[in-house]
C-alpha cells in the first residue's frame, strides 16, 4: 500500500505521462489499478507507445517509455510483483515534463491572468499580483482555494489542483477606491436634476424650479426673470458656491447641493435719479438691447409709469403669449406661463405645477391615500372676453389662492394657439376619454377660461367638475369645496381600504417571517439530528475497528500458543485453573519449564489481554501479572497446580 506522500507523486507521474489534468479522473484510474503506476498508464496509452517489461518471467508489458527512478513507489523490490522497469532500445529515459497551471485572479473590478509551473509556490503568485496590482503581499489575502487557506510557501503540485483555477484577492486593510473617476462622476452629475429653492426677497416669495445639471447658471438667471421680473443685470443673489463663478458654467460643475439647494434673489438698489445716472442708465439700456439681448429693465427705473414704456400701453405690453407655440416641454412652457402669469395679474395668483401633466398626476393620485390631492387643470384664453376678469377677480382671489394650494395640485395650459390646443386635447384624450376631449374641443371661445375638476379613482380618472369664466368668486368657492366633500368622502374609503390592504400585507409579512423561522428551526434540528447520527455511525465505526483488531490479535495469539500437553507426559505438566469475571472458568495444562508469557497469551486468546486485566493468585494473594513474563510456572510457583482469577483493571 503506497503512502500518502508516494500516491501524490505516483498522481502527478501519472498525469504527466498520460496528460490527462483532471484530478478526480486520474485518481480513479489509478485506484482501479491498485495505484499501480506502470499498470495504469498501459490501461490509458496506447500499445505501439512504448513498452514496460516486468522482471518476473521476463514477459514484455506494453505501454509508456516510463522512468520508474522518478518516483520510489515504482522502483523494484523483491516483495513487489507490480514492479517494473522500461526496455528501451535507445536507453534513453522520458522525464516528466513541468505541468503549467492557470489561474484567473479576480480583484475588484479587474482579472489578472497567471500560468505557473506547479512547482512554484502560493507566494510566487503573490509576487507576480503584486507587481500587476500594485498590491504589497504582505497587504492580500488570496483566496478561492479548494482545500481552504494555504501558505505562501505551499507548492502547487502539492494542492493538486486542475490546469485551470480561479482564485480572488482580498485586501482588508486597504481603503476602497472611488466609486469612479472624477470625468465619470460629473457625467453622471450632468445627468441628475437639481431642484433649486429660490427665494424671492422683496415678496417674500418660494420657486422650485427643476434644472438638469447640464443647465447652465445663466439659464436659471433667465428663468427667474421669467418669475420675478428682474432683469439679469439686477439681480442679486445670495447662496450660489464659491466655485461658481461664470454664468456659462453648468450646474453640475458650480458645486451645487445635491438634490436640493436655496438661493435668494432681490433686486439690486437702484442709485439717485440724477440726471447723470439716468444718462448712464440709458446708455445701459441700450448696451444691454444690443449686446446681452436681455429685456428692458422696470420703466420706473427711467421715471416712466408702469402703465406706458416708450408710449405702449399695458394692453400692448401683455400681447407677450402665455406659452410659447408648438411647445414640446410642458416645465418649459409652464415655467414661462408663470412668469407672464405673474405679469399680467401679480404675484398673488395659484401655484402652478411646473411639469408635465403626467408628472401631476403623479404628485396628485399616485401617492398614500392620507396624501392624495384633487387636481385642477385651469385652461386659458387669451382671446376670451372673460379672460382678464377670470384671472384678476377670481383665481388670484386670496380665498381662492389659499383653498387651492391646501386642496388642489393646481397644472395649466394655453389654447390660446392651435398647436397647444391640438396637443392639450390630444392629451386629454389619452388620460380622461374622447367624452371630456369633445367637451373642450367644442366650447367656444368665449365660454374661456375653464377649470377641470379631476379626481383620481382606481381604474380611471374622473372629471368631477367642468367651471366656465361666466362665475363669480362665491361660485368658484361653492363649486371647489364641492369637489372636495365628493374628494374626502372618496378619500376616506381609500384610506380605510389601504389600512386594510397594510394590515393584511403585515399579517402576511409576519406569517412569512414565522414560516421562515420555522423553515429554519426545522433544518437547524435536521441537521443536527444528522450529525447526531453522523457521530453515532462513527463511533460505532471505531468500535468495530477496535473489535476486529482484537479479535485479529486474539486469534494470532491463540494460533501462537504451544499445543496442551498431556496429562501424562515425560516432562512436569502445571495445571491451571483461571476464573473470570463472570464466574467461568478457564482450565489448561501447560509444560512447568514454560514461560509465564505463554500464560497471559493464553489468557489474551480468550478476550482478556494482560493491559486491561491482572491475573492474581489466591494464597498467597499475590498479582501473577507484576511477575517477569520470561521465567517458568515452576520459578513463580505456579506448579504442579493452581487456581487463579481475572480481575479487571481500573
Amino acid at each position: 500500500m503506497a503512502s500518502n506522500m508516494d500516491r501524490e507523486m505516483i498522481l502527478a507521474d501519472f498525469q504527466a505521462c498520460t496528460g490527462i489534468e483532471n484530478i478526480d479522473e486520474a485518481i480513479t484510474l489509478l485506484e482501479q489499478n491498485n495505484w499501480d503506476l506502470v499498470a495504469a498508464i498501459n490501461g490509458v496509452i496506447p500499445q505501439e507507445n512504448g513498452i514496460l517489461q516486468s522482471e518476473y518471467g521476463g514477459e514484455t508489458i506494453p505501454g509508456p517509455a516510463f522512468n520508474p527512478a522518478s518516483h520510489p513507489a515504482s522502483a523494484p523490490t523483491s516483495s513487489s510483483s507490480s514492479a517494473f522497469r522500461p526496455v528501451m532500445p535507445s536507453r534513453q529515459i522520458v522525464e516528466r515534463q513541468p505541468r503549467m497551471l492557470d489561474f484567473r485572479v479576480e480583484y475588484r473590478d479587474r482579472n489578472v491572468d497567471v500560468v505557473l509551473e506547479d512547482s512554484c509556490t502560493v507566494g510566487e503568485i503573490k509576487q507576480i499580483l503584486e507587481n500587476e496590482l500594485q498590491i504589497p503581499v504582505s497587504k492580500m489575502l488570496l483566496k478561492g482555494w479548494k482545500t481552504g487557506d494555504v501558505e505562501d510557501s505551499t507548492v502547487l503540485k502539492s494542492l493538486h489542483l486542475p490546469k485551470n483555477n480561479s482564485l480572488y484577492v482580498l485586501t482588508p486593510d486597504l481603503p476602497p477606491p472611488s466609486s469612479s473617476s472624477h470625468s465619470g462622476a460629473l457625467q453622471e452629475s450632468l445627468n441628475q436634476n437639481f431642484m433649486l429653492i429660490i427665494t424671492h426677497r422683496e415678496v417674500q416669495r418660494e420657486y422650485n424650479l427643476n434644472f438638469s445639471g447640464s443647465s447652465t447658471i445663466q439659464e436659471v438667471k433667465r428663468n427667474v426673470y421669467d418669475l420675478t421680473s428682474i432683469p439679469v443685470r439686477h439681480q442679486l443673489w445670495e447662496g450660489w458656491p464659491t466655485s461658481a463663478t461664470d454664468d456659462s458654467m453648468c450646474l453640475a460643475e458650480s458645486g451645487l447641493s445635491y438634490p436640493c439647494h436655496r438661493l435668494t434673489v432681490g433686486r439690486r438698489s437702484s442709485p439717485a435719479q440724477t440726471r447723470e445716472q439716468s444718462e448712464e442708465q440709458s446708455t445701459d439700456v441700450h448696451m444691454v438691447s444690443d449686446s446681452d439681448g436681455d429685456d428692458f429693465e422696470d420703466a420706473t427705473e427711467f421715471g416712466v409709469d408702469d402703465g406706458e414704456v416708450f408710449g405702449m400701453s399695458s394692453s400692448a405690453l401683455r400681447k407677450s403669449p402665455m406659452m410659447p407655440e408648438n411647445a414640446e416641454n410642458e416645465g418649459d412652457a409652464l415655467l414661462q406661463f408663470t412668469a407672464e402669469f405673474s405679469s399680467r395679474y401679480g404675484d398673488c395668483h395659484p401655484v402652478f405645477f411646473i411639469g408635465s401633466l403626467e408628472a401631476a398626476f403623479q404628485e396628485a393620485f399616485y401617492v398614500k391615500a392620507r396624501d392624495r390631492k384633487l387636481l385642477a387643470i385651469y385652461l386659458h384664453h387669451d382671446e376670451s372676453v372673460l379672460t382678464n376678469v377670470f384671472c384678476s377677480q377670481m383665481l388670484c382671489a386670496e380665498s381662492i389662492v389659499s383653498y387651492l394650494s391646501q386642496n388642489f395640485i393646481t397644472w395649466a395650459w394655453d389654447l390660446t394657439k392651435d398647436s397647444n390646443r391640438a396637443r392639450f386635447l390630444t392629451m386629454c384624450n389619452r388620460h380622461f376619454g374622447s367624452v371630456v376631449a369633445q367637451t373642450i374641443r367644442t366650447q367656444k371661445t368665449d365660454q374661456f377660461p375653464l377649470f377641470l375638476i379631476i379626481m383620481g379613482k382606481r381604474s380611471s380618472n374622473e372629471v368631477l367638475n367642468v367651471i366656465q369664466g361666466n362665475t363669480t368668486v362665491d361660485e368658484l368657492m361653492m363649486r371647489l369645496m364641492a369637489a372636495m366633500e365628493i374628494f374626502t368622502a372618496q378619500q376616506q374609503e381609500d384610506i380605510k381600504d389601504e389600512d386594510e390592504r397594510e394590515a393584511r400585507e403585515n399579517v402576511k409579512r409576519e406569517q412569512d417571517e414565522a414560516y421562515r423561522l420555522s423553515l429554519e428551526a426545522d433544518r437547524a434540528k435536521r441537521e443536527a439530528h444528522e450529525r447526531e447520527m453522523a457521530e453515532q455511525f462513527r463511533l460505532e465505526q471505531i468500535r468495530k475497528e477496535q473489535e476486529e483488531e482484537r479479535e485479529a490479535i486474539r486469534l494470532s495469539l491463540e494460533q501462537a500458543l504451544p499445543p496442551e500437553p498431556k496429562e501424562e507426559n515425560a516432562e512436569p505438566v502445571s495445571k491451571l485453573r483461571i476464573r473470570t469475571p463472570s464466574g467461568e472458568f478457564l482450565e489448561r495444562r501447560f509444560l512447568a519449564s514454560s514461560k509465564l508469557q505463554i500464560v497471559f497469551d493464553f489468557v489474551a486468546s480468550k478476550g482478556f489481554p494482560w493491559d486491561e486485566y491482572k491475573l492474581l493468585s489466591t494464597f498467597p494473594r499475590r498479582d501473577v501479572t507484576q511477575l517477569d513474563p520470561n521465567k517458568s510456572l515452576l520459578e513463580v510457583k505456579l506448579f504442579p497446580q493452581e487456581t487463579l482469577f481475572l480481575e479487571a483493571k481500573e
